[in-house]
């Protein structure tokens, strides 16, 4: 199975994929979890200022991911588009087309799950953008994007809570 996890910056995906790694019922998978500080030492610009090759990236990364039947990883190709929705630095028929193209990927998961970020401050990991306007930015264009591609995905599913809460609401949904 082909899970992602997807929302704003600072929600707990990276952490929740983590925590996910020590079940069971995921000996056999693989794990994917940001690498936006590898990629930001590379000189590939992140946040507002990321570039269309920048954002051409990480969708690489994201479509790779997909090549495995079991995955789980802490973003996802929404999350890419989001991030390119709101790059200022992409011109808006390159914005367009890029996602108009990502989209097309979408389909390939078979659970997504909406991590929200209501309730849960910003920690400044040294990479993240830590304004608040812009992770609220991100998080309506996420959410702005899983309503207008609703029909692309076959499971898509808000979390929310502690870890443990978000744990027991993936496996509530799983079908191994």
């Amino acid at each position: 199975m082909k899970i992602g996890l997807c929302g704003t910056m600072s929600v707990g995906k990276t952490t929740l994929v983590n925590a996910l790694k020590q079940l069971p019922e995921f000996q056999l998978y693989n794990f994917a979890t940001e690498r936006s500080k590898y990629l930001n030492d590379l000189g590939i610009p992140l946040n507002t200022d990321s570039t269309l090759k920048g954002q051409t990236v990480f969708l690489a990364e994201r479509c790779a991911e997909l090549m495995h039947n079991d995955i789980i990883t802490d973003r996802t190709i929404l999350d890419v588009m989001a991030f390119t929705q709101n790059a200022t630095s992409i011109p808006y028929q390159d914005k367009d087309k890029f996602i108009e193209y990502a989209k097309e990927f979408i389909r390939e998961y078979d659970y997504i799950f909406y991590i929200s970020p209501d309730g849960l401050p910003i920690e400044d990991n040294g990479v993240r953008e830590t304004d608040e306007h812009y992770r609220d930015v991100i998080d309506f264009t996420i959410t702005s994007f899983i309503r207008k591609y609703a029909y692309m995905m076959d499971n898509i599913e808000t979390i929310k809570g502690s870890t443990k809460d978000r744990i027991n609401q993936i496996l509530n949904v799983v079908k191994f």
